[in-house]
């Protein structure tokens, strides 16, 4: 198959917001009288802010009402919002903007798959709104990853069937979202959480205009 678009998923793919949000559930849980390490937060990548706080909770042993969850979230999200609204282009990981030039100039097409409802914000304070043909973030989703819903969606949005589309995820939920779409994966991380992925980089300066071709070519 020719790829047509390549997909991606926002958070430790784009920019690197992931400290972001370890940093404010981290926050979350002293404040509830518990830690939340690294490895923890492990447990929430790729995964929507209800389930990430239902993991945290998890974690802590508490057991609390809707209404308690739905202000703890909230208060959360307030401080990660702080946090990324000073974010601007240094932001962007290593190698995102040639390989972005590179297959935009050979007229691939790209779009956000991502569940974050905040990326419409740290997109414009990227600067790299303009860079996606299309937009599907947590605000235009009901379900969460590894439920294919969001790259299904941005398929949709692009025209293209997803057999035309490859993922680029850092999280195992999202690379099981992009087998459940029938689309091909790269996996940016470790070989030992994304091993389901069609071929897995450590970072998106080992990714090339030749390589997706390759990866398109491949069986």
């Amino acid at each position: 198959m020719a790829v047509k678009a390549c997909l991606f998923d926002l958070d430790g793919v784009i920019v690197d917001t992931a400290k972001y949000h370890y940093l404010a559930w981290k926050r979350l849980a002293n404040e509830l009288g518990f830690d939340f390490t690294e490895q923890d937060n492990e447990r929430l990548k790729g995964v929507s802010r209800v389930r990430s706080l239902e993991i945290l909770l998890e974690i802590g042993g508490l057991s609390l009402d809707e209404a308690t969850k739905e202000q703890l979230a909230a208060k959360k999200n307030v401080w990660y919002v702080e946090s990324i609204s000073t974010m601007d282009e240094r932001e962007i990981l290593p190698g995102v903007k040639s390989f972005f030039a590179a297959i935009r100039a050979a007229g691939i097409k790209t779009a956000l798959g991502s569940a974050s409802k905040n990326a419409m914000m740290i997109l414009k304070n990227v600067g790299m709104v303009q860079s996606f043909d299309a937009i599907v973030d947590g605000n235009h989703t009901s379900q969460a990853k590894p439920d294919p819903e969001v790259f299904l969606l941005g398929a949709k949005a692009l025209g293209l069937n997803p057999e035309d589309c490859v993922v680029f995820e850092d999280a195992e939920s999202g690379i099981e979202a992009a087998t459940r779409a029938g689309m091909r994966s790269v996996g940016m991380g470790s070989s030992e959480h994304l091993g389901q992925a069609t071929i897995v980089i450590s970072a998106m300066t080992e990714m090339s205009l030749e390589r997706l071709i390759a990866l398109g070519e491949s069986n």
